[in-house]
């Protein structure tokens, strides 16, 4: 039974019982749910308070210098507050329901406290955590609110005729258990609940209201549809600097990059600091200061889309960093010889994270795979099994060849190598 199931077992989310319609809605995409995770943490490890309103995460100062902008409309008519109360407040009644936060009521407002912690703390780490745990969830309060067979029977007949069934189902059985009455409400929400158990079952889901024409994606999952990281692209390189305007979307995507990166480094920083003492992650006798700085092992500037995983950055100390990883500070160049001891600490890190007794695993083993295929631009370590480490670092020093013959740290070397 995985962390979020034995959670979930815990509760009734029959909503036949409930009433309650909002158990998930429109902004509850597994990314924004991640980022609303992420901003309630903040909030309540910087605030005197346990309690807190939807109005006091999206005016915190850290909700507002790092994500408003994520969220930010081109349409001049809108009405900014009642939006960002959206992108606020759905993640957080869906969080309220399945009680990740404690809710109560007085008068006609809502405060909220956190009940798990550390499901919470999963959920904003990585926006797939988030749905992971919303795959979960959503099965659980269909499977209560006994409308999972019609669900079931869809995913294994995938026709017009069962599409239909299952929506209409839906819809009625909204409709004649809550507030909401309306058919098109009823239809938008049923797109964040058929789209996430698609795209985990690899099957055709909704689209426009009708059956999809492919299997779900997960960029079909996504708040913003568009790939942020292709939108990083920056401007087209036939438009002069006078003419080019960043798109919304661009800057959308800026802020995002931004956001995710930080966040990142921010989560390293924390686990190293509790579960390393804030050391260095390069074991190197002559460094004795903390390790303060998040050093990307691929650079950002080279690898965008791997720049926000938590397996590519490594906690180095300032000099670590600005003479070895980045000789003489240029931060532009990266020195293979280190990046490669890098490579074989992280490694280390990994390994000792991943096999250990503690439960709650930091890393994730297929990630790191991801980020090595991406950083060495190649596909080699796909076909290396679950935590197959001594395979791991034989393909990296197959890589790093031509560095290990004459390595200018060849004595920190054996000091940061796994012995598998």
């Amino acid at each position: 039974m995985s962390l979020y199931d034995e959670f979930l077992s815990q509760y009734d989310y029959d909503i036949r019982k409930s009433g309650d319609a909002r158990w998930i809605d429109q902004k509850c995409t597994y990314d924004v749910v991640s980022i609303i995770a992420d901003c309630i943490n903040e909030y309540v490890e910087n605030s005197n308070s346990g309690e807190f309103t939807v109005s006091d995460i999206w005016h915190s100062d850290y909700a507002r210098e790092n994500v408003v902008s994520i969220f930010s409309k081109p349409d001049p008519e809108l009405k900014a507050g009642n939006e960002y109360d959206k992108y606020f407040g759905q993640p957080i009644k869906l969080l309220g329901y399945s009680h990740v936060l404690n809710v109560r009521k007085e008068k006609n407002r809502y405060y909220y406290s956190i009940n798990n912690q550390e499901i919470l703390d999963k959920i904003a780490l990585r926006p797939m955590n988030a749905l992971n745990f919303l795959y979960e969830y959503i099965s659980k309060v269909l499977s209560d609110s006994g409308l999972m067979k019609s669900f079931e029977d869809f995913f294994r007949i995938q026709t017009k005729d069962s599409y239909k069934e299952v929506r209409d189902n839906f819809i009625s059985f909204t409709i004649n258990n809550t507030k909401i009455n309306g058919e098109t409400e009823c239809g938008r929400i049923f797109t964040k609940v058929i789209n996430p158990l698609a795209f985990k079952l690899k099957k055709l889901g909704t689209e426009k209201g009708k059956i999809s024409k492919f299997a779900i994606t997960l960029n079909d999952l996504q708040y913003n549809r568009s790939n942020w990281r292709d939108e990083l692209s920056g401007k087209d390189k036939s438009v002069t600097r006078s003419e080019y305007e960043p798109t919304v979307a661009q800057l959308q995507a800026r802020a995002l990059a931004t956001y995710t990166v930080n966040k990142a480094k921010k989560a390293v920083r924390k686990f190293n600091d509790i579960f390393n003492n804030g050391q260095t992650e390069v074991c190197q006798s002559t460094e004795l200061v903390k390790a303060t700085q998040a050093h990307h092992i691929f650079a950002q500037s080279d690898y965008p889309s791997i720049a926000d995983f938590i397996e590519n950055l490594i906690m180095l100390t300032p000099n670590q960093h600005f003479s070895m990883a980045h000789p003489n500070n240029k931060t532009q160049y990266i020195d293979k010889d280190f990046q490669y001891v890098c490579l074989i600490a992280k490694s280390t890190r990994i390994h000792d994270n991943l096999t250990s007794d503690n439960a709650d695993k930091f890393y994730d083993f297929d990630d790191y795979k991801y980020v090595l295929n991406t950083g060495l631009e190649t596909d080699e370590f796909s076909s290396i099994e679950y935590l197959d480490f001594a395979s791991i670092l034989d393909k990296i020093d197959y890589f790093y060849c031509d560095e290990l013959l004459n390595n200018k740290y060849s004595d920190i070397i054996q000091d940061n190598r796994l012995v598998v």
